[in-house]
């Protein structure tokens, strides 16, 4: 069965290891921001992709005489979609010890540490949906960080570009903003959302989705 993880990459190769799991045929996703490059930084990125014998570079996106250079917005956060037998063979290559001896990064694993931690669809659905909105003022917390927020009503937005996007009200240095998260691993905190654009989503819809996801069989190593 196919599930998302998180993936931890070190030593700033996370463009690598999304080329190299692409090449496999998994799908990927690198939450980032697209920049358009000009003038010096234009020349440089189109000589480089011009090279015939370079790999792709995932870090750059050509649309005709235009190139984009792909800025992660998380450092090192790599999500990616593939079974219990792929899973493995990924922690397997990040186990492999580089030149200087240093293992390549981890998976994210579930709060007990007994399995992969398995990212919904439905997560990663709203994830994407806030990451690639346009909306301003977007600030990512990791995991230990953003559990010391304390957590309001969940709601759902109903009007704007984050309209359909799932989280909870939380008060983040004394602003009440919109809290959407991938629980032990990334939350993404909007910038303020009127009220009257927002619904609040029944408790016992929650607890339900919630027990629904837990029933999901995770993964094992």
């Amino acid at each position: 069965m196919l599930h998302w993880y998180a993936l931890k990459i070190f030593y700033n190769k996370v463009f690598n290891w999304e080329g190299l799991l692409e090449d496999k045929g998994l799908e990927t996703y690198l939450a980032v921001q697209k920049v358009q490059l000009k003038g010096a930084a234009h020349l440089a990125a189109r000589k480089r992709l011009a090279g015939e014998t370079a790999r792709k570079d995932m870090r750059y996106i050509e649309d005709g005489p235009v190139i984009y250079e792909r800025k992660p917005l998380v450092t090192s956060l790599l999500f990616v979609k593939a079974d219990l037998e792929e899973i493995n063979e990924i922690q397997a290559l990040l186990n492999e010890k580089d030149a200087f001896g240093r293992v390549k990064g981890f998976i994210y694993r579930s709060a007990d540490k007994e399995s992969y931690a398995t990212i919904s669809a439905r997560e990663m659905e709203i994830f994407k949906l806030v990451v690639e909105s346009g909306a301003g003022g977007l600030e990512f917390f990791a995991d230990d960080d953003f559990t010391r927020f304390k957590k309001g009503s969940k709601v759902r937005v109903k009007e704007g570009p984050l309209k359909g996007a799932e989280g909870y009200i939380k008060r983040i240095r004394k602003d009440r903003r919109l809290l959407v998260c991938i629980e032990g691993v990334i939350a993404v905190a909007t910038s303020y959302i009127p009220p009257e654009n927002l619904d609040i989503i029944e408790e016992e819809l929650c607890l339900q989705k919630e027990i629904s996801s837990s029933e999901k069989p995770g993964s094992t190593t």
